[in-house]
């Protein structure tokens, strides 16, 4: 899979707009839509990072969930 499909996936997986997304991981707006575009790659573990990052967010969201519920 090519980088400027796994990042948008990654962006449309979570429901956000670019700008959301690029508020979200500090990624400038400019730049996510250059990657999307394939008018510019990214280094390589950059779709791990944010990967990583959501799947960190969504496990924490889970837990305090979870935690939530226990009480």
């Amino acid at each position: 899979m090519d980088t400027a499909k796994t990042i948008k996936e990654l962006r449309e997986s979570i429901g956000m707009s670019r700008k959301e997304f690029s508020e979200h991981t500090g990624i400038p707006v400019r730049t996510l839509e250059d990657w999307e575009a394939a008018r510019r790659t990214p280094p390589e573990y950059i779709p791990r990072l944010i990967a990583y990052q959501l799947l960190y967010e969504e496990l924490v969201r889970e837990k305090e969930e979870k935690n939530g519920e226990d009480y």
